[in-house]
């Protein structure tokens, strides 16, 4: 019996992996660094650090201090929240309001487990926020995924056994995350080719057949 369903964010609920293009090709294009939706595509679920890392990796003849890193890193993300301030109610992805109406009817928990440290931002922008129980984000965490502490550290606060809990993915970081972290997982998305997830949903309204 599922007590909580543990939710991340990008790609799940809202979509911004657009934006989170659009930030990092300004920066690469800037440092001459060749970089597209493929490398794009190896970021999903990861930090900001790391993936500053795996941009940074394209370019083999240049060097960078931990100084630089975190120069960069932080004005990807103030070209990234300056995105994010153009986000509605409008950027819901479908059928997610329906799934945490239907999650609330049933006495479910709902939460969000999510690497961004935009998360909350994110979900004030669109009206989510009131939506979750408990959000646990990049500010609160020290490893990504796949490792497991972001899951675990939700189940915590919601004060639930991880055996208890759904983790909802779209990234196979994530879906691996929620394996290691104990956790049932229904994979969305790009991550429904994942041999590790417990379910595969066409649509995240699916879910409620699930609890």
């Amino acid at each position: 019996m599922m007590r909580a369903v543990i939710f991340d964010l990008d790609g799940v609920l809202v979509s911004t992996d657009h934006f989170h293009y659009k930030a990092w090709k300004q920066i690469a294009d800037r440092l001459n660094i060749p970089f597209d939706e493929g490398v794009n595509n190896r970021l999903r679920g990861v930090s900001r650090m790391e993936s500053l890392d795996i941009i940074l990796s394209g370019a083999s003849d240049k060097q960078f201090t931990d100084e630089q890193k975190q120069s960069l890193a932080e004005e990807k993300n103030t070209i990234y929240r300056k995105f994010l301030e153009q986000l509605s109610p409008a950027d819901i992805l479908p059928g997610v309001t329906e799934t945490l109406e239907g999650l609330k009817v049933k006495g479910v928990a709902a939460a969000v487990g999510s690497s961004s440290k935009n998360a909350r931002f994110i979900l004030e922008q669109v009206g989510l926020l009131d939506w979750f129980a408990v959000v646990v984000d990049g500010n609160q965490i020290s490893r990504s995924k796949p490792d497991p502490e972001v899951f675990l550290l939700a189940a915590s606060q919601l004060e639930c056994d991880a055996s208890a809990c759904l983790v909802v993915e779209d990234a196979v970081a994530g879906v691996q995350a929620g394996v290691h972290a104990g956790m049932e997982v229904a994979a969305v998305g790009d991550a429904v080719n994942s041999k590790e997830a417990t379910f595969t949903l066409q649509r995240i309204d699916q879910l409620l057949k699930l609890i």
